[in-house]
């Protein structure tokens, strides 16, 4: 049995706890999120704003940006081998914030929707599946208003594109034996020392240093 107290050419076994990744993979999705009469921000109406200026930011949720709807073991051929693997089924909450400008400020409207994903990853029964949003980008492809009438508010039809780019992992805890040197802090790095005066350079062919 090896002891954590031992030392070997002044390195030391120490064990650790960490996470082994069992699968990862790194997938680019692109969609289309249609709005069909959707209200303007409360208090605002068609004519406060140029719908030309109007911009879109997607993000993940602050709360549960992900869940893991099922996962489900398969076979599959890769390349000549045959292995199990697993169809993961998640759900990615997203919200879309557009921005009105107007003549007095910015108005913005959250529309918080979900997009639904299939995807292979090696994930056994207790792994744990993480997915981290690398990239989010978006732009308005179009944007129509309605400027309503007495009966019904003003409202408008979008279609926001969206590209997403994530990095998408199977996890499981797990303990390390190591064998390492322990870390030590780096070298202070000196003050900066004052600089020395300066002056004006001369021109010697307008005014000559005196000899003697």
């Amino acid at each position: 049995m090896r002891l954590n107290s031992a030392i070997k050419d002044n390195k030391q076994f120490v064990t650790i706890n960490t996470e082994k990744v069992y699968d990862w993979i790194v997938t680019e999705t692109d969609f289309d999120l249609t709005l069909v009469n959707e209200p303007l921000p409360a208090g605002l109406d068609f004519g406060d704003f140029d719908p030309d200026e109007v911009t879109v930011e997607v993000d993940s949720a602050a709360v549960e940006p992900f869940e893991i709807l099922s996962r489900e073991e398969r076979t599959f051929v890769v390349g000549d081998t045959e292995m199990e693997l697993h169809v993961i089924n998640l759900r990615k909450n997203l919200i879309a914030t557009l921005s009105f400008p107007t003549a007095v400020g910015i108005e913005e409207l959250e529309i918080p929707f979900s997009r639904n994903e299939q995807i292979v990853l090696y994930a056994p029964e207790d792994t744990a599946i993480d997915v981290m949003f690398t990239e989010i980008d978006s732009f308005l492809a179009t944007l129509d208003v309605d400027p309503g009438d007495t009966a019904v508010g003003p409202t408008f039809d979008a279609v926001i594109n969206v590209r997403i780019c994530q990095s998408i992992q199977s996890t499981y805890p797990v303990t390390l034996e190591v064998l390492a040197l322990y870390s030590q802090p780096r070298e202070l790095l000196p003050v900066q020392p004052c600089p020395p005066p300066t002056r004006p350079p001369q021109n010697p062919d307008i005014f000559p240093p005196t000899n003697g």
